[in-house]
C-alpha cells in the first residue's frame, strides 16, 4: 500500500514543483532531479523491476542527459531543464521516452509562443508588482520549459508501468 502511495504521488508532485519553481523563479533545483533519481532508486527495485531493466531506465535517462547538456551548451535550455528531462526519461525509460519527448517538444513550442505574444502586450501596473510576473514578462529572460517538461511527464506518467501496478481497488476500499 505504502508503495502504491509513494507511486501515485511522488513523480506528479515533484513535476508539479519543478513546473511551479521554473514559473515563479526561473529556475529549478537540483533537489527536484536528485529526488527523482533517490525515488527511482528506491521505488524501482521495491516494485519488482530487475536490474537489466533498471539499466535499461539508466541509459534511457544518461542519454536524455547527454542529449539535454548539449542543447543546455547551445543556450537553448536551462540546466535545472536538462536535468529534469533526464530525470523524468530516468522513470521513463526506453518505453515512454519518445511520446514524453514529442509531449514535451509541442508544450514547449506552445509554451514560447504565448510567453512571445504576451510579452508584445504591455504588463499593467497591478500586475507589474508582482516579481515572478514582470520576469516572466521581460523580453530578455528565457523561457520557463520545466511547465513544459513538467506537464508533459504527467501525461505520460498514468501510461507507464508505476500507475498501472497501482492497486487503485485496494485503496480505494481504505
Amino acid at each position: 500500500m505504502i508503495l502504491d502511495v509513494a507511486r501515485l504521488m511522488l513523480f506528479p508532485a515533484l513535476m508539479a514543483f519543478a513546473a511551479a519553481s521554473d514559473l515563479f523563479t526561473m529556475t529549478i533545483s537540483n533537489r527536484v532531479s536528485l529526488a527523482l533519481v533517490a525515488g527511482f532508486l528506491v521505488l524501482a527495485p521495491l516494485g519488482g523491476m530487475g536490474l537489466h531493466d533498471m539499466l535499461l531506465h539508466l541509459g534511457a535517462g544518461a542519454t536524455v542527459l547527454v542529449v539535454a547538456f548539449g542543447c543546455f551548451a547551445m543556450g537553448w535550455v536551462g540546466g535545472g531543464d536538462a536535468k529534469v528531462a533526464a530525470g523524468v526519461a530516468l522513470w521513463f525509460g526506453f518505453d515512454h521516452l519518445l511520446d514524453y519527448l514529442v509531449y514535451a517538444s509541442v508544450l514547449g513550442g506552445a509554451l514560447t509562443i504565448l510567453l512571445l505574444l504576451f510579452r508584445q502586450w504591455p504588463l499593467p501596473s497591478q500586475l507589474f508588482r508582482q516579481e515572478w510576473l514582470s520576469r516572466l514578462h521581460d523580453k530578455q529572460t528565457g523561457i520557463p520549459y520545466g511547465i513544459a517538461l513538467a506537464i508533459g511527464a504527467l501525461m505520460v506518467y498514468p501510461e507507464t508501468e508505476w500507475i498501472k501496478a497501482v492497486d487503485l481497488a485496494h485503496l480505494a476500499m481504505l
